[in-house]
């Protein structure tokens, strides 16, 4: 089969931490229309898309592994490795979340964790963590579901991959409080606590920047213009570079203290900026309402 051959032909490998939404992951591809099969040994993919590919119905096929398998990274760079000199592109979606997050999942499901053994289940986790490393720092899209629900996840997942445009960058832009941690999926993070605080201002106090009110009031600063315009203007300059290196899905991440004010109005207004400029964006808020 020639490369000609795979010119149209889609393939997201989809992996990450156990727990941390693969099941989920492939529901929703499988909804918006992907080929999706699971729990694939990695020794196996280049077959089951050439079989894929044989067939007139399949265009688009997402293959869900994990590192249960021994020679999970064996087989698999291998794999990968023989795909790229046939010339077949393969996206890779990554799911990360806190221990914390994992072990309440586990927990909850009275499940174990397929490499903790005899051990915890924080021993598990480190070690898939480990084991994982070369394939998150390669990965082409990272999502921490730590703070997300499945609703949110099947929007970032449609986001990112709903559509068979992959020549454009897309963003996601979201929003978050510096007090809950940085957003370990972020690719740029921006921090806006230079902007006033509505939270000292008592009748803004209770309300978010998705009221209009609070983000008049926060838009209202001369150095947020200034500031959404260099932003934007940062994004134009890296978006070409990002694409070429085959970098199509960026996070941008907007922080203030708590994630309910200055970098919900900000990031709001950023994404509406990046829309005009034919970014397709995607907006998170990913702690309001937490506190």
């Amino acid at each position: 089969m020639t490369e000609t051959d795979f010119a149209e032909f889609d393939v997201v490998l989809v992996t990450g931490m156990s727990g941390a939404g693969r099941s989920t992951a492939a529901h929703v591809l499988e909804d918006i229309g992907w080929f999706v099969i699971d729990n694939l040994p990695p020794s196996m993919l280049q077959q089951a898309i050439e079989l894929a590919r044989g067939s007139e119905d399949i265009s688009r096929i997402a293959v869900v592994v994990d590192v249960r398998g021994k020679s999970f990274f064996r087989d698999l760079n291998r794999t990968l490795e023989s795909l790229g000199r046939d010339g077949i592109p393969v996206r890779t979606l990554f799911l990360e979340s806190s221990d914390e997050s994992l072990v309440r999942r586990f927990e909850s499901s009275r499940r174990p964790h397929p490499l903790q053994g005899g051990q915890r289940i924080t021993d598990g986790l480190a070690a898939e963590r480990i084991a994982l490393g070369d394939m998150r720092a390669i990965a082409d899209v990272v999502i921490d579901t730590t703070a997300l629900n499945v609703h949110d996840l099947r929007r970032k997942i449609e986001a990112a991959f709903g559509h068979q445009d992959v020549m454009k960058l897309h963003a996601t832009v979201m929003s978050f409080g510096f007090k809950y941690g940085i957003p370990v999926d972020a690719d740029l993070v921006a921090d806006v606590r230079f902007l006033p605080n509505p939270h000292w201002i008592p009748e803004l106090r209770p309300l978010n920047g998705l009221d209009e009110t609070v983000a008049s009031a926060v838009l209202a600063a001369p150095a947020a213009e200034v500031f959404l315009q260099l932003y934007s203007q940062l994004v134009q300059v890296i978006a070409p570079g990002y694409v070429d290196e085959g970098k199509r899905y960026v996070t941008i991440a907007m922080g203030c203290t708590g994630g309910k004010h200055r970098s919900v109005a900000m990031s709001e207004n950023f994404a509406a900026r990046l829309r005009i400029e034919g970014i397709e964006t995607l907006v998170v808020h990913r702690d309001l309402g937490r506190e």
